[in-house]
């Protein structure tokens, strides 16, 4: 039997705070897991923890990887700490005013410890009646020696000729392995062998003879063992470690098994020992994301789990709602749009803020009623307490945004105004997460830059869109121009200018229906002739939803264009549509899902990071969730908007998809 870890390493695990001895045991006859565990005083699964193919049965000779309790760098290990095992649980009842402090008293065990095995108490406190584990960890008395002062003169003197032994170095030993499996400590090592400075295998040794039963524990710079925290993916991970996902799998063949599971302990390379030139870095999953960088999941990086203060801020304006019956309410929100965008943006930011609890983020939330009117924002910070306040989500106008963001710039707290891509006037506190159209132009722009040199370029434009044309004519100087007059563009113009061996990309820059439209109509009829055909636009206007423009046509043509969003993904986001419906009965909208999304980000990099500022300091990366992403960047005039982008394109069969051009003819899969 092969087993995952058979070369031997003592390594450091990267979530553990001091380091994590580890040795290698080879199973002798008879053994068994249990027997194992026993001999270690460890628990069986410590052993699967670290050896997941073990779980299928052991063999004679086969080696297995067995961790050695923590060492707090001198001190003795507290009771109830990341360093130890539980040994068995007790099951606690909570009684009235007892705390998780009062808990860690009685039973002499760490609050981080009862926290560890009740996950929900990192958001939530304790509730009265409900049952909960404490671990009962084994007593275990460790007197660590201190560095000594002895020089090396003394402690040769301190061993004769009778207490040395020769050893032989062998491949892949460490001076640590040596010294530990003769009883000797390093600076002892060193002394008796002053002539060697770097170990090579076959050199002689003089050594102790106190011969130590255990296993050497060996050192391999190259790997080292990484636990897996909630919701990593092999993509995260591969790019965490600069390899392939195939190389992981190849060194975790558990993964195929069973799958990637919180917990699991993989072996991964070392990035510190990675050569920087033979780093691979992972696919993009679209070109988009390749002109703005990459993308991070921030549930990858969560370490502060304070509770987080939110304020929402949004115009519900209930003083001027009538409440005499039921029905009149309900017509009241139907008729105020801006009400019912309120009301669904917070049944997204209600959901991302309960998902958040079961990642440990515990979430204290104020909401206040904006009025649509700056002076009662105004008043509302005045005579409410904001000094706690982590960040304020709205108000969704730009008065009351703008307001908002003046009287919290001293202190300092951020503001995300959720919809409106206006330039406003605030302070660094002041986070946009809107982009503007100029970005969504200019990152559509960049991308027709990138994938579009080696493509036959035409740019069709009205009056209104000469500026456009004039950039991209700067760009592509080669390009074919077409303008279009008196809100017309015939097929016999745009036959001229598309050759049929060509990969045509037609660019369409008008907010004219009658353009777009014949334009459209056109290019649809040449199809027939077997042309390979590509539309694009910098702008898509509302004139593009004219009953006169036929998605069909648009599919047709692999439509491209800018977009603040993305459509949901029905089998990525079922989780959370599953939940919405159960929740409130419907399929959320587009601000029930911006309202989730916007919301959860703000949480992760709270979490990720000490407040939001260090956040965008610290992740110079986007982040994605349902619908949105998040590439936020700092204003010219004070404070940040968001420039993260989608480049969308329809595909013949209506479907909707990001558009990645940097795959050769994937633009042509359907139209072959």
């Amino acid at each position: 039997m092969r087993y995952l870890f058979f070369i031997c390493f003592f390594c450091i695990i990267s979530i553990s705070a001091f380091s994590q001895e580890f040795k290698y045991h080879t199973v002798k006859k008879g053994e068994t897991v249990y027997s194992i565990s026993k001999d270690y005083d460890i628990s069986e699964e410590d052993i699967y923890k670290y050896n997941p193919d073990a779980k299928n049965g052991i063999e004679e000779s086969s080696k297995l990887v067995i961790p050695i309790a923590e060492r707090d760098k001198g001190m003795p290990a507290k009771v109830g700490t990341s360093s130890l095992e539980p040994v068995e649980f007790k099951q606690h009842e909570v009684k009235k005013k007892e705390t998780l402090y009062s808990l860690s008293q009685q039973y002499n065990v760490e609050v981080e410890a009862i926290k560890r095995y009740n996950k929900q108490l990192y958001s939530k406190e304790l509730q009265k009646g409900e049952t909960i584990r404490i671990p009962v960890f084994r007593k275990i008395d460790r007197v660590i020696a201190k560095p000594g002062n002895s020089s090396k003169e003394e402690i040769r003197q301190k061993f004769d000729e009778n207490e040395i032994r020769e050893h032989v170095v062998l491949p892949k030993e460490t001076k640590y392995g040596i010294a530990r499996k003769y009883g000797l400590t390093v600076k002892e090592l060193e002394a008796l062998n002053p002539t060697v400075d770097v170990l090579q295998p076959g050199i002689m040794l003089k050594v102790g003879t106190n011969v130590s039963p255990e296993p050497v524990v060996l050192l391999d710079k190259k790997f080292e063992f990484y636990e897996v925290k909630p919701q990593e993916t092999l993509f995260g991970l591969a790019q965490r470690f600069h390899v392939t996902q195939d190389s992981i799998l190849a060194l975790n063949p558990i993964i195929e098994k069973e799958g990637l599971e919180w917990g699991m302990v993989l072996k991964v390379p070392n990035p510190e020992e990675q050569d920087p030139d033979n780093w691979v870095e992972p696919t993009l999953t679209s070109a988009a994301e390749e002109l703005q960088g990459k993308k991070i999941n921030l549930k990858d990086s969560l370490s502060n789990f304070s509770p987080k203060n939110l304020v929402f801020m949004l115009p519900y304006s209930l003083d001027k709602i009538r409440r005499d019956s039921t029905n009149i309410y309900k017509d009241a929100i139907l008729d105020d749009r801006v009400l019912r965008i309120s009301l669904d943006f917070y049944s997204g930011a209600k959901m991302a803020i309960e998902d958040a609890k079961e990642l440990g983020i515990s979430t204290n939330v104020k909401v206040y009623d904006s009025k649509r009117s700056a002076s009662e924002v105004a008043n509302t910070i005045n005579t409410n307490d904001f000094s706690n306040v982590d960040a304020v989500i709205g108000p969704f106008l730009q008065a009351t945004t703008e307001a908002a963001a003046q009287r919290l710039k001293r202190e300092n707290i951020p503001v995300f105004t959720p919809l409106s891509d206006k330039e406003m006037q605030g302070g660094n506190n002041l986070f946009i997460a809107r982009p503007t159209k100029e970005t969504m132009q200019n990152t559509m722009i960049d991308y027709l830059r990138k994938f579009g040199q080696d493509k036959n370029i035409v740019i069709v434009a009205d009056a209104n869109a000469y500026q456009t044309r004039n950039r991209l004519n700067q760009i592509f100087p080669s390009a074919r121009i077409i303008n279009a007059s008196n809100g017309y563009v015939s097929e016999a113009e745009l036959k001229k200018v598309l050759p049929p061996t060509a990969q045509n990309w037609v660019i369409l820059e008008s907010s004219s229906v009658g353009v777009i439209s014949s334009t459209v109509s056109a290019l649809n009829r040449l199809l027939r002739d077997e042309l390979d055909i590509t539309l694009f636009t910098t702008n898509k206007s509302d004139s593009y939803d004219n009953e006169s423009i036929s998605n069909i046509d648009l599919g047709k043509l692999c439509f491209h264009y800018p977009s603040l969003d993305k459509e949901y993904d029905p089998e990525l986001s079922t989780e959370f549509l599953e939940k919405y419906k159960d929740e409130f009965g419907v399929t959320p909208n587009q601000y029930a899902v911006r309202g989730y999304d916007l919301t959860m980000d703000v949480l992760l990099r709270l979490t990720a990071s000490k407040d939001i500022y260090s956040s965008f300091k610290d992740l110079k990366v986007f982040t994605e969730y349902n619908e949105n992403k998040f590439l936020y960047e700092p204003q010219p005039g004070g404070g940040f908007r968001n420039k993260a982008v989608y480049i969308l394109q329809i595909n013949p069969d209506l479907t909707l998809q990001i558009a990645d051009d940097s795959k050769s003819n994937i633009l042509r899969e359907f139209k072959d």
